[in-house]
C-alpha cells in the first residue's frame, strides 16, 4: 500500500485549482483526477494520475461513469480499522484522504439561450422531480467523503483552498485529537516557538487543560547524568530530550496525561522518554522516522501526533463566539525577549545571564497560562505555576507550593528511594508527592501500608525540620505575573519560597530586582 496521502480531484469550477494542486503536492499528497481535471492539471505540468489509471477501467458512457469504482469509494470510505485496511491491501487499493469536488454549474448552463435539453441533462448532478432521481459521481463522492469525515477532508468551494492548506500544515499524523487537545497543542506550540526564537535553544512544554504544567529549555550547562537519572534511563539524552525532562519534572502529577509541545524536530531520544510517560499527544515541527514509529505505538496506536509548519503565522485578528455573540480582537503578539529587561525601575539593575533567561521563560509562560497566573522559574525551567485563580495571592501561593515541592524532589533522600520493580512511573510520582507533602507514618494505617508496599526498603522519615532546612537553600528564582501585584502580600509569600535574588516581572513593561534577604527594593 502507498504510504503517501492521496487527494482525489474532480471539479467543474477550476478557479484557483493549479495553485491548490501545487500546494497539495508540497504537503506530500499524491493526486488523482477525473479525465478532464487530470488533463487540465497535466497541461500545467502538475503530476496527477487519471482515475482510469487507478481503477484500471476507462471512463464510460461519455463520462457519465468516471469514479464509481471500489478502488475509489473503498479508498474514501475505508476506516482505520484492521479489517478495512486488510480489505484494501487484499485488493491493492489505497486510502484516499481528501476529496476535492464541486458540482456541475447546472443553473448557469440552463440560463444560456443556446443550451439544449441534452446539454442541460449532462450538467445535472442531482435532479429531483416526482419522476426523476438521478445521482451522478460528483454527489456520491461528496456523500462518501462526508460519511467518513473523521479521516477524509471534503473540499467543495474554491474559496476554501487557502484555509485547507493552512489546516493541512497543522497535520494530524496519528490519532483523533479532541477540541481540548487542539487548545493545548496550539497554545503549547506558540509557547515553545517563542522561546526558541528568543533564546535560540530547544524548548518543550507539558500542557494540561489549556495551561502549562511545566516548561523546559535546554541549557549548555545542563549535566547529562542528572537528567538521565531524572528520566530513569541510562542512554545519552539530546538537548530536546533534556528540555522535555525539565518540562515534565516541574509538576509530574499535573503532567499526567499531558499534551507535549516541542520546538524542534522530535528525535529518537525524546521519543523514547515520551513513550514511557502517560501522555495524550504531541505537536512538533517534524519527526525523525524512527521517533514517529515509537510514538505511534502509544495508546494502542491511537496516540495523537500533530505536525505543524514552523513558518505558519495566523491572521492578526482572532474570533470567538460566546452565546451567539461574535467577538474579534487582535491576538497577543507581544514579543518577549531581552528587550523587555531594559525598563528596570529598582535601583538594583544587575541581572545575570541566567536571570535574564529565566525571566524570559517565566514571562513567556504566563502569556499562555489562564489568568490570573503567576509562575516561578529557575535553571531554565518552570518550577511552579499558579493558574486560573480569581485572586492573585492564591496564584502566588499555589505556584510557590509547587516550587517548594519541585525543590524538595531534588533532595538527596528522594534519589535514594528504592522502588520495587514493576512500580509504574505514575505511582512513583504519586508516592514521592505523598512523601514530601505529608508525614506517611502519621497517616491512616491502611494508606501507609499501601504506600510502604511500593518500596524495597522502608524510606527514612523526611522530617519537617529537614524539609524547612532544604527549602531555605532555594535561591536565584525568577517570578513573573501576568498583571500587577495589588498588595505586598504576594512578595511576602514569595519570600517563603526562596531566599536571595528574585527577579519579578509585574507585566510586559515593569521589572523589579529584589533581594528578599534584605527585604526591600534595591
Amino acid at each position: 500500500m502507498n504510504n503517501k496521502k492521496q487527494a482525489l480531484i474532480s471539479v467543474s469550477d477550476k478557479i484557483g485549482l493549479i495553485k491548490f494542486a501545487e500546494e497539495l503536492i508540497e504537503e506530500n499528497f499524491s493526486l488523482i483526477g477525473s479525465d478532464g481535471t487530470a488533463s487540465y492539471l497535466q497541461n500545467a505540468n502538475i503530476s496527477i494520475k487519471k482515475v482510469s489509471e487507478v481503477t484500471k477501467s476507462p471512463e464510460i458512457l461519455g463520462g457519465r461513469v468516471k469514479t464509481l469504482h471500489p478502488a475509489i469509494f473503498g479508498g474514501i470510505l475505508s476506516r482505520d480499522t484492521n479489517s478495512d485496511l486488510s480489505d484494501l491491501e487484499l485488493h491493492g487499493f489505497n486510502q484516499i484522504h481528501m476529496v476535492v469536488c464541486n458540482l456541475y454549474q447546472f443553473s448557469s448552463v440552463i440560463h444560456k439561450e443556446e443550451t439544449t435539453i441534452s446539454e442541460a441533462i449532462e450538467n445535472i448532478d442531482i435532479a429531483l422531480t416526482n419522476i426523476i432521481f438521478l445521482i451522478k459521481g460528483g454527489v456520491s463522492l461528496i456523500r462518501a467523503a462526508a460519511k467518513n469525515y473523521e479521516r477524509v477532508i471534503v473540499v467543495c468551494d474554491p474559496c476554501d483552498y487557502e484555509n485547507i492548506i493552512q489546516e493541512i500544515r497543522q497535520s494530524i499524523l496519528n490519532g483523533s485529537p479532541s477540541y481540548i487537545n487542539f487548545c493545548d497543542s496550539l497554545n503549547g506550540w506558540q509557547l515553545v516557538k517563542e522561546l526558541k526564537k528568543s533564546l535560540n535553544l530547544p524548548a518543550a512544554a507539558s500542557f494540561k487543560h489549556v495551561s502549562p504544567a511545566g516548561v523546559g529549555v535546554f541549557s549548555p550547562k545542563d549535566k547529562q547524568e542528572h537528567f538521565s537519572l531524572a528520566a530513569g534511563i541510562k542512554t545519552h539524552l539530546s538537548p530536546l530530550a533534556i528540555a522535555y525532562v525539565k518540562a515534565r519534572s516541574a509538576d509530574p502529577m499535573s503532567s499526567f496525561g499531558d499534551f507535549i509541545a516541542l520546538s524542534d524536530t522530535c528525535d529518537v531520544s525524546t521519543a523514547q522518554i515520551i513513550s514511557r510517560e502517560v501522555s495524550d499527544g504531541i505537536i512538533a515541527p517534524g519527526y525523525e522516522e524512527e521517533s514517529l514509529k515509537i510514538l505511534a505505538k502509544k495508546k494502542n496506536g491511537f496516540y495523537c501526533i500533530l505536525q505543524i509548519d514552523p513558518t505558519y503565522e495566523p491572521n492578526d485578528n482572532e474570533n470567538r463566539t460566546i452565546f451567539g455573540l461574535h467577538l474579534e480582537q487582535k491576538r497577543n503578539d507581544v514579543v518577549i525577549n531581552e528587550n523587555i529587561l531594559k525598563n528596570i525601575v529598582s535601583n538594583n539593575k544587575e541581572l545575570t545571564e541566567e536571570a535574564k533567561r529565566d525571566t524570559i521563560i517565566a514571562t513567556t509562560t504566563v502569556k499562555y497560562t489562564q489568568s490570573n497566573s503567576v509562575c516561578y522559574a529557575k535553571n531554565s525551567q518552570i518550577i511552579g505555576v499558579g493558574a486560573g485563580q480569581q485572586s492573585r495571592i492564591h496564584c502566588t501561593r499555589l505556584a510557590g507550593d509547587k516550587a517548594n515541592n519541585w525543590w524538595l524532589r531534588q533532595h538527596p533522600c528522594i534519589s535514594a528511594l528504592k522502588f520495587k520493580k514493576g512500580v509504574k512511573r505514575a505511582e512513583i510520582a504519586n508516592a514521592i508527592d505523598y512523601y514530601i507533602t505529608s508525614d506517611p507514618s502519621a497517616s491512616d494505617a491502611m494508606e501507609f501500608q499501601q504506600w510502604i508496599s511500593l518500596f524495597e526498603e522502608s524510606p527514612m522519615p523526611f522530617l519537617s525540620s529537614e524539609k524547612k532546612r532544604w527549602i531555605n537553600k532555594l535561591n536565584e528564582v525568577c517570578l513573573s505575573s501576568d498583571a500587577f501585584f495589588p498588595f505586598r502580600d504576594n512578595v511576602d509569600r514569595a519570600k517563603q519560597v526562596m531566599k536571595n535574588l528574585i527577579v519579578i516581572r509585574l507585566n510586559a513593561f515593569i521589572l523589579f530586582i529584589i533581594r528578599l534577604n534584605a527585604y526591600c527594593l534595591l
